[in-house]
C-alpha cells in the first residue's frame, strides 16, 4: 500500500520520498475474459467527487511516502513470485496488482504492473511539476489520459489492477491555487485520505474512500488493464484495453491539503483491515501535535505506518479452502 503525506514544495527542489505499499493475503486473482469485460463496461460509470472546502493557504504540495510489501510466507515456501508494484513519487502515487495466475501460461506477471508504473511516473515527473516549461501537446489532461497514454507505451504482456493518486497543483478556484488529488481506480485496489478535520491538534479523519470494482462482486474477478495473446484469450483486442480506462475507470477529484494523509493498497490490505483499524494505526504513529504549526511526517514513521498495516493484514487473513493463499497486500 503506498502510505504518503502531503508536504509543501519547496520552492528550488522536493523531496522524492518512497511510496508506502502494503502486501496482504487474498485468495488468488482470476483473468477476466474480453467478452467478460466488454458487456460489463456500461455498468461503470466514472464518478467526479469533490469536496469544496475553503482553501486557506495556496502554495503546492507534493507527496512524502513510504512503501511495504511482504509476500505471505506459505507463497514463500512454494517459490510464488508476486506480481504487484508500487510507485511513490512526487507527484503520482500508484498501485498495480498484477494477475498471477498468467504464470501457468508462461508469462511473468509483473511485468506489466512494473513497466505500466515507471511509464506513468515518467509522464507525471515531465508534466505536473510546478513551475517547469511543458509544451502545449504535454501537458497534464486528467488521469485518464495519462494511464492512457502510458499503457500505449508498454509492451509487456499481463493483467493488472491499477490505483494512481495524481497531484495536480494547477487547479485554480476563484483565481486561487487548490491543489486536488485525482485518483483512478481500475479494479479492486483502494485508497484512503486522511485528514485533521477540527484542526492541526485534532485526529485524523476519514474524508475520502474510493470503491473496488469486481465483477458480480466476485472476490477474484475484479476488473483489469490487460495485454495478453492467443494463449491467453485468443479474442483479445488492444482496443478494449483502451476502452476499460477511458469507460471502465472510477475517477475522483479531491482537494488536498497540507498535511493529509493517504493510504493505498491492494484488496490484500483492505479485505482484512476495516477502515477504522487502518485510521486507528495512522493516529497511534502520528498523534497530534500539541501547539504549533505543521511539521512534515518523518519517513521512517510512515514506514513504520505501512509495515504494521502489512503485518496486521497478514494477521487476519486466513488460508482459502483447499489450501489456497488469499494475495499478499501492498
Amino acid at each position: 500500500r503506498a502510505l504518503r503525506s502531503c508536504r509543501r514544495l519547496s520552492k528550488g527542489a522536493f523531496g522524492a520520498l518512497r511510496a508506502s505499499m502494503t502486501d496482504v493475503l487474498r485468495s488468488p486473482t482470476f483473468l477476466v475474459g474480453t467478452e467478460q469485460q466488454r458487456g460489463l463496461l456500461d455498468e461503470f460509470q466514472r464518478r467526479d467527487q469533490h469536496f469544496t472546502e475553503e482553501y486557506q493557504k495556496n502554495k503546492p504540495l507534493c507527496f512524502s511516502a513510504r512503501a511495504y510489501q511482504k509476500t505471505h510466507p506459505g507463497k514463500m515456501t512454494n517459490g510464488h513470485k508476486d506480481a504487484d508494484a508500487t510507485l511513490a513519487s512526487p507527484m503520482l502515487l500508484g498501485v498495480a496488482d498484477g494477475v498471477s495466475q498468467l504464470e501457468e501460461f508462461g508469462m511473468d506477471a509483473s511485468e506489466l504492473p512494473n513497466e505500466l508504473l515507471r511509464t506513468c511516473e515518467e509522464l507525471a515527473m515531465s508534466q505536473l511539476i510546478p513551475d517547469r516549461p511543458v509544451n502545449p501537446q504535454d501537458s497534464y489532461r486528467g488521469p485518464v489520459s495519462l494511464l492512457k497514454e502510458a499503457y500505449e507505451e508498454t509492451e509487456s504482456l499481463g493483467s493488472t489492477t491499477v490505483l494512481l493518486a495524481v497531484l495536480d497543483n494547477s487547479t485554480k478556484i476563484h483565481g486561487k491555487l487548490h491543489p486536488m488529488v485525482a485518483v483512478l481506480t481500475i479494479g479492486d485496489c483502494e485508497l484512503l485520505m486522511l485528514r485533521r478535520l477540527h484542526g492541526r491538534q485534532s485526529g485524523l479523519q476519514a474524508v475520502f474512500h474510493t470503491e473496488m470494482q469486481r465483477i458480480d462482486g466476485h472476490v477474484q474477478t475484479p476488473l483489469q488493464l490487460a495485454r495478453v495473446d492467443e494463449r491467453v484469450d485468443p479474442e483479445f483486442d488492444e482496443e478494449l484495453a483502451l476502452e476499460v480506462i477511458e469507460r471502465g475507470s472510477a475517477v475522483h477529484c479531491v482537494s488536498a491539503y497540507e498535511g493529509d494523509i493517504i493510504v493505498l493498497g491492494s484488496d490484500g490490505v483492505f479485505d482484512n483491515l476495516f477502515l477504522d483499524e487502518v485510521v486507528d494505526i495512522c493516529n497511534e504513529a502520528m498523534p497530534p501535535p500539541k501547539q504549533g504549526g505543521f511539521t512534515p511526517t518523518q519517513p521512517a514513521v510512515l514506514s513504520q505506518i505501512a509495515k504494521r498495516i502489512v503485518e496486521e493484514s497478514h494477521a487476519k487473513s486466513l488460508v482459502g479452502r483447499g489450501g489456497d493463499l488469499p494475495d499478499p497486500p501492498i
